[in-house]
This record gives C-alpha cells, sequence and structure tokens, in this order.
C-alpha cells in the first residue's frame, strides 16, 4: 500500500521544525489520541486551538502544554452542524489561518445493526462524518487563498472493514475515507496535504465511551484495548507520518496487519471476522509477539 507507515516498536524523534510555529487545531482533543496529538503538537513548536464538548475536560490538556495562555479552547459538540461554520470563522480569527486541521473527534456505536436506533446512525454520521467535512468545507477557502494547508483525518480499521457491532461506525469511517481521499484528488496541485490516519488498537476509552443501542454508553473495557498501543507512541508517529506528508498511515500493533488480509485474502478476513473478530486480534497479538520475542533471543 502506498505511503503506508508500518508498525514499528521504537519510539520516533521528529528531526524537523515543520510544525514550529504553525496552527494547529485538533478536535476530540480532551482524551486519547487526541490529548495526546496536542502535547506532542505542543512539544514540536505549534500554536495550538483545542475543541471538545467542553471547556472543563479540556482545561488539564492545555494546563499539561508549554505556555497554556496561548493555548485556545474551543468547545463545542461536533454533532450540532449548523454551528460549526461560526465556530470555524473564530477558530480562523485567532490567527488568520489554520495550517492543520486534526479532524480527530469520534464517537462509538456498539450494537447490532438491526437493534440500532436509526437516529443514532444519524448521530454517529454527524459526530464521525458531517461535523468534519463541514469544517473542512468551513477552512477549506482559506486554504485554497494561500494555498497551503493539511487536514489530518483520524480514521480507524473500521474504515477498512467492518466488524459485527460496529455498523454505524465502520459507515462512518468508510464514509470519511471516500471524501478525504476525493479531497485529495481536487487539491494535489494547491499544496494541500489530506493525511488519512489509520490506527489499530489504542489504549483509549473508546469503547468503554461507546454508545450502545439504547443511547447508553457501553462502560466496560476490552483486554485488547488494554494491550494496545500507547497512545503517545501512537502521536508521535502520527506526527512523523504528516511531517513526511503521508497519505496514509497505518499506526499500531499487530491488528494492522488485517489491511493486508482484506487486500490479498479478503475471504479469509470475513471468516475470521464473522466468528470472532476479537479472539482473532487477540491471536494476531499472540502470534507476533512470540515472533518478535523470538527475534529478540
Amino acid at each position: 500500500m502506498g505511503g503506508v507507515s508500518l508498525p514499528q516498536q521504537t519510539s520516533l524523534v521528529l528531526g524537523d521544525d515543520r510544525f514550529n510555529g504553525k496552527v494547529v487545531w485538533i478536535t476530540g482533543a480532551s482524551s486519547g489520541i487526541g490529548r495526546a496529538l496536542a502535547h506532542a503538537f505542543d512539544r514540536a513548536g505549534a500554536r495550538l486551538i483545542l475543541s471538545g464538548r467542553d471547556s472543563r475536560s479540556l482545561e488539564p490538556v492545555r494546563q499539561a502544554c508549554r505556555t497554556p495562555a496561548d493555548v485556545h479552547l474551543l468547545p463545542f459538540d461536533l454533532a450540532e452542524l449548523d454551528t460549526l461554520p461560526p465556530h470555524a470563522e473564530q477558530a480562523l480569527r485567532l490567527w488568520g489561518h489554520v495550517d492543520y486541521m486534526v479532524h480527530n473527534a469520534g464517537v462509538a456505536l456498539r450494537e447490532r445493526l438491526v437493534d440500532t436506533p436509526i437516529r443514532l446512525d444519524q448521530q454517529v454520521m454527524a459526530t464521525n462524518y458531517f461535523g468534519p467535512l463541514a469544517l473542512t468545507k468551513a477552512l477549506l477557502p482559506s486554504m485554497l487563498h494561500r494555498q497551503s494547508g493539511c487536514f489530518v483525518v483520524l480514521s480507524s480499521l473500521s474504515g477498512i472493514y467492518g466488524v459485527p457491532h460496529l455498523s454505524s461506525y465502520a459507515a462512518s469511517k468508510h464514509a470519511l475515507h471516500g471524501a478525504f481521499e476525493s479531497l485529495r484528488a481536487e487539491v494535489h496541485d494547491r499544496n494541500i496535504q489530506v493525511t488519512i490516519v489509520i490506527p489499530g488498537i489504542i489504549r483509549t476509552p473508546i469503547i468503554q465511551h461507546a454508545l450502545t443501542g439504547t443511547g447508553a454508553e457501553y462502560g466496560k473495557a476490552m483486554p485488547a484495548y488494554d494491550r494496545g498501543m500507547d497512545p503517545d507512541l501512537c502521536a508521535t508517529r502520527i506526527l512523523r507520518a504528516v511531517s513526511r506528508r503521508k497519505e496514509e498511515a497505518l499506526i499500531g500493533g499487530p491488528e494492522v496487519f488485517t489491511v493486508y488480509l482484506k487486500r490479498f485474502f479478503p475471504t479469509l478476513l470475513s471468516a475470521f471476522v464473522r466468528s470472532h473478530p476479537v479472539r482473532f486480534q487477540n491471536k494476531l497479538i499472540n502470534l507476533f509477539s512470540f515472533r518478535r520475542a523470538s527475534r529478540d533471543d
């Protein structure tokens, strides 16, 4: 796969000052990968705009930055689409432009398709797809005028293939791929970069906070996520991929190799995910961990 960052086991250190002084706007910055990205961009010298659903959850992220007074908080709900263009205008007024728009915010929904009310499908699509799309449409004219800018889109393995109980989430991530791959082709000659990040299993609370068919939070942890990649390491690798102008970055542990199974052995992958997708992921983790340990001996 062209332009893909393969999983590695050592941390990466940025070797340039590409982000120094750049304006970086991150959604979903209060926890998980978003919080780790905020701190990674801050260490790289970026000027930050941090967004989430409320300022209280964003404040600790700001306070952990090098100069908290210079970090702007812009709280809003991505699902409230009519409010997004004014928020984009507010972000543009802060420094006159946005160099990097990081579409990280998202919500998962863990339920069978037949048991998922359509209103929840719409809520997931609004947050995960229509929200980023609305912000992109609001920022794009400024980037086109300057002939400079970058969209960093956080997808998922669910953006490559669907598994049971994640139909709404997978649909929203597939939509992101379609829209931003099309955008990349449209602006390739205007110096506007689009990097789609495909994280594997990262140690974040996304599953605990996932919705169920009733609209309540799932509220349970999954062992596979407890053993997932550290979000700070994930963030470091995302910055490296963006710095290298990767079109697509595959970041995680052994589970990311399912992307290649999907491409070269789709029937085999389908058979596994139909039965026990989490068990399959655990087998992959154990298999590759064993091979890695054998090489180290």
